[in-house]
């Protein structure tokens, strides 16, 4: 049996219409592993959902704001109703309403970059992990960035959340751990998603990141598919409390 087996495995994964999480669920699929597709238009999770069935995988749609409690408990009842279970959770979606000076952020920002990518994240591993801590078995897996270990002044909220998911993965493997349940974050650098279009679509921008990037390439949201799939799976069995960073190189050079 293949270490990246992930057959008869039920994933969650968030945000899974486009970017980083379509990527991700799309590689879980491949894998063997059963897809809960969720972000909050309806639409794009049937879209999604019936590329991966097109593509031999299991999926189901599930549409659901995470900032909202409520909904988060109809996706897990959901997905038990589906396939009984969730042995995976991939906290994949976050905002970022604000590109500027942190000084200048409205308090209705700020507020909203805390609640979608800390405290969203939160309320669904306190709703994963008990079912988890009874099997004696699972993997959590929140996709953070590398704006978590470095300063900006420009994505200063965002950073700050991105820390935090960092250390809810350091305090939660530590809770976890003796219940066999793995808890990690990937750090990705710049990827070509819509989420950093911005920034990638500036031809400036994009040159300057792309030469301060080792491997001279910005990153494809399948860059990323490939730790979520190792973290998820057995060859992943001993890897817990990590924040594995995926960015070309760019953390190693220190001024990218």
């Amino acid at each position: 049996m293949s270490l990246f087996d992930l057959t008869g495995k039920v994933a969650v994964v968030t945000g899974s219409t486009k970017g980083i999480g379509k990527a991700i669920a799309k590689e879980l699929a491949a894998h063997g592993a059963k897809v809960v597709i969720t972000s909050r238009k309806a639409n794009a999770c049937d879209a999604v959902t019936q590329e991966i069935r097109d593509n031999g995988g299991e999926a189901t749609a599930i549409p659901c704001n995470i900032s909202h409690k409520d909904q988060l408990e109809l996706l897990v009842a959901e997905t038990r109703k589906a396939y009984g279970q969730i042995d995976i959770l991939v906290c994949n979606a976050a905002v970022n309403p604000h590109f500027g000076s942190a000084l200048e952020i409205p308090d209705s920002a700020f507020e909203k970059v805390m609640d979608v990518n800390i405290k969203s994240n939160h309320w669904l591993i306190q709703m994963v992990a008990p079912e988890m801590m009874e099997r004696n078995d699972g993997a959590i897996i929140i996709v953070s960035s590398i704006g978590g270990l470095r300063g900006s002044e420009t994505l200063g909220a965002y950073c700050i959340s991105k820390a935090a998911d960092m250390q809810m993965v350091r305090n939660l493997s530590m809770e976890l751990g003796p219940h066999n349940i793995r808890v990690n974050c990937i750090a990705p650098g710049l990827v070509k998603t819509d989420f950093a279009r911005a920034i990638w679509e500036n031809p400036d921008r994009h040159d300057y990141r792309k030469e301060k990037t080792p491997l001279r390439r910005l990153g494809e949201p399948r860059n990323i598919a490939g730790i979520a799939v190792y973290m998820a799976s057995e060859a992943g069995a001993w890897t817990t409390g990590q924040t594995v960073v995926i960015d070309g190189g760019v953390t190693a050079v220190g001024d990218g």
